[in-house]
């Protein structure tokens, strides 16, 4: 028995999806915006759910480098799984965005670390990598909605170097400059993969999967980005793009709320009319986080620019995320459950 639960184990590692730190992502947003609200204990336990998966996604992404090198190689040329590495990245920047929240700004420096290395090297891998790698027939066939994840990693850096800027009395202007560029890159880099992947819904056939929500949830993290930025100390860099910013951020904003009809409606015609199964599957988180991201930068939005019924449709749509959150963990510990912790069903002898 045990060495059947071993073996499941290590399988699983081996098939372990690049973006599953997605449950980070989506963990430690929810979570941030509960802290604002006053919901300390979910905030909390979400907290600690968000930390826990991390530790144990990078142990298990270890273990998977050292035994199945030869998959993680493949993942990372491979166009449809690659950008998903960039969860590393947005999970180590949200999750360190939290801990600052709550005080722990040693923890989020160290996380922040983490997230600009993260956000370089795979910044310029995976992008060489997937798009110049010959054995994929169309790179632009292949595109899908996990591209913004590049662009959720860009903006989660510079969320957190905007926050480690109003609370570390050292290194102001460094991190200022890296929250300025890295926001500008993300902006950039959203308008480049929306092109990319509009064309490939044009040329090949759309299949609305629930990574597609990635594009709502990168405009949303870009909102709250700038609002961070807005809400920077007045270093000479921010001062010169402020007027940039706050533009850019109500209308990045305009744009999440805008595809949040259409990616219901998606999600209706691919699971209702097409009837594809709901069955739980990794991609899902790429959806819960969305939908918490947009919550909370409604809610920064709306303080930072004075506007109070955004800041509500925040509120509530947060509560619509903890819901969604709640069935699709509740959906990972079955498929855990079923799929490696199941103790295997005894052999039976015949006499």
């Amino acid at each position: 028995m045990f060495a059947g639960g071993m073996h499941r184990s290590r399988a699983a590692v081996g098939r372990l999806s690049p973006g599953y730190f997605a449950l980070v992502m989506a963990s430690g947003i929810i979570s941030d915006g509960l802290h604002q609200t006053g919901a300390a204990i979910l905030s909390t336990l979400l907290l600690v759910v968000a930390a826990i998966s991390f530790v144990l996604l990078v142990v298990l992404n270890g273990w998977r480098l050292a035994r199945f090198r030869r998959y993680v190689v493949l993942d990372f040329f491979d166009p449809e799984r690659a950008f998903g590495y960039f969860t590393l990245v947005a999970g180590a920047g949200v999750l360190g965005s939290r801990l600052a929240a709550g005080g722990q700004t040693h923890w989020a420096l160290a996380l922040f670390v983490i997230a600009i290395i993260g956000w370089l090297l795979l910044g310029y891998g995976v992008p060489w990598a997937t798009m110049l790698d010959r054995g994929h027939r169309s790179t632009v066939r292949n595109a899908n909605g996990s591209w913004f994840l590049w662009v959720v990693a860009s903006q989660s850096v510079a969320a957190l170097a905007a926050i480690l800027e109003r609370e570390l009395h050292r290194g102001q202007h460094l991190l200022a400059v890296l929250s300025v560029v890295a926001w500008s890159v993300g902006v950039f880099l959203y308008g480049a993969e929306s092109l990319l992947i509009a064309l490939r819904e044009m040329l090949y056939d759309a299949d609305f999967a629930p990574s597609y929500w990635v594009a709502m949830g990168a405009a949303s993290i870009t909102v709250l980005a700038g609002a961070e930025l807005l809400d920077a100390p007045g270093t000479a860099i921010i001062g010169s793009v402020h007027d940039v910013v706050d533009g850019a951020t109500v209308m990045f904003w305009a744009l999440a709320t805008w595809l949040v009809p259409m990616l219901v409606v998606a999600f209706c015609w691919r699971h209702l009319w097409q009837r594809d199964s709901l069955a739980y599957d990794v991609n899902l988180w790429s959806m819960v986080f969305p939908l918490g991201m947009y919550a909370v930068a409604s809610m920064e939005l709306g303080r930072a620019e004075g506007l109070p019924w955004v800041e509500q449709i925040g509120q509530v749509e947060l509560w619509v995320a903890l819901a969604v959150w709640t069935v699709t963990f509740l959906g990972m510990l079955a498929h855990l459950y079923r799929t490696v912790l199941r103790p295997a069903d005894p052999v039976t002898v015949q006499s």
